[in-house]
């Protein structure tokens, strides 16, 4: 890592509201995917190192999920996250899947590489949503969770079942569930984290959230969401939590595979058209001596709804460089040559 280390921790951790709610997050934040063993286990001290890279570098917002690593990212956040002064951070997590002893042996295809020996059960209703929130306060270890989302709901995990579960949170309670948390439990805000962008549209339409953690629908590599989906948020104050800023690590290595033989795009292999997309987006930034990385993770902060961009991280370098690539300086004229090579939507604003 290179630059002003003191510069990088002021830059992440400067702050934005979530919607109308008095709470805010600071501009870059920890996933914690990773922490559940995302492809690659790691100790629980490098866990923790990780998690205490975080903190060093300004980071004060942390989201995890029951689903990453089968509850292990939870447990691993918690006992780390318990050192540090309670009101210095803000905590979210998610429900819609509870999770109960393994029945049937872990085929390996969702990605954990040494997960805890549960296994989920879908449950988007006022039972599965209040036991889901109650089961991950006791995993923390922390009471008070500032953020509950509502994971993975829409057609792209569901198909076909899809309908059967946005019923569970129109008719069997899941809408009052969330209201609940919000009224008497403690949660200040309430949303959906999700890696499409029409069911943020579908849910804005039946239920007041406060945002949704969307992951790579508002990237270097994809913009699209700047003609509903944003506008839609900003009119109704909805603020977005931007993960997958990488689209699964290509925007963070580029086309470089020597150290690691595969090209990942939206969490598979990379098609022909985003590999040559990312060739593009690599000889711009190489004309402006910014690394690709750095354009990235800046790029998505630049539009007024994005609170926080979030990022996973597996070690603590990872996490200082996330934060050397936020504070790095980009010229203004990398963003009008991105423009002007068609690599940029024409109404995405850009870092000053």
């Amino acid at each position: 890592m290179t630059g002003d280390t003191s510069s990088n921790t002021a830059t992440a951790a400067r702050r934005r509201k979530i919607g109308r709610t008095s709470l805010d997050v600071t501009a870059l934040s920890l996933g914690t995917a990773p922490l559940g063993g995302l492809y690659h286990e790691l100790t629980e001290d490098e866990a923790r190192a990780t998690i205490d890279a975080a903190w060093q570098s300004g980071l004060r917002f942390f989201d995890t999920a029951p689903h990453y690593g089968h509850t292990k990212a939870e447990h691993r956040l918690g006992d780390a996250l318990r050192r540090y002064p309670r009101n210095e951070f803000a905590l979210s997590t998610k429900v819609g899947r509870r999770f109960v002893p393994r029945t049937t042996p872990y085929d390996g295809s969702e990605g954990w590489a040494a997960p805890l020996p549960f296994q989920a059960i879908y449950d988007y209703t006022y039972d599965g949503i209040i036991r889901s929130f109650e089961d991950s306060q006791q995993r923390l270890g922390i009471v008070d969770i500032d953020i509950v989302l509502i994971h993975d709901i829409g057609r792209l995990t569901h198909g076909d079942k899809h309908v059967h579960y946005w019923r569970q949170l129109i008719d069997e309670g899941g809408f009052r569930a969330l209201d609940e948390l919000k009224q008497s439990r403690g949660v200040k805000a309430v949303g959906l984290g999700v890696n499409e962008g029409a069911v943020v549209m579908e849910m804005m339409a039946e239920y007041d959230i406060d945002c949704a953690l969307l992951a790579g629908r508002y990237t270097l590599l994809e913009q699209t969401t700047l003609d509903d989906l944003l506008p839609e948020c900003e009119k109704r104050d909805v603020s977005i939590l931007l993960g997958g800023a990488f689209n699964s690590g290509i925007l963070a290595r580029g086309l470089d595979t020597s150290a690691h033989g595969d090209l990942k795009f939206n969490y598979g292999d990379a098609p022909k058209e985003i590999i040559e997309r990312v060739e593009k987006l690599e000889r711009v930034c190489r004309e402006y001596g910014v690394a690709l990385s750095a354009a990235a993770i800046q790029f998505p902060y630049a539009h007024k709804v994005v609170a926080t961009v979030l990022m996973g991280a597996r070690t603590p370098d990872e996490v200082r460089q996330n934060a050397a690539s936020f504070a790095t300086p980009i010229p203004p004229a990398l963003w009008t040559s991105l423009r002007d090579e068609g690599l940029l939507h024409a109404d995405a604003p850009v870092p000053q």
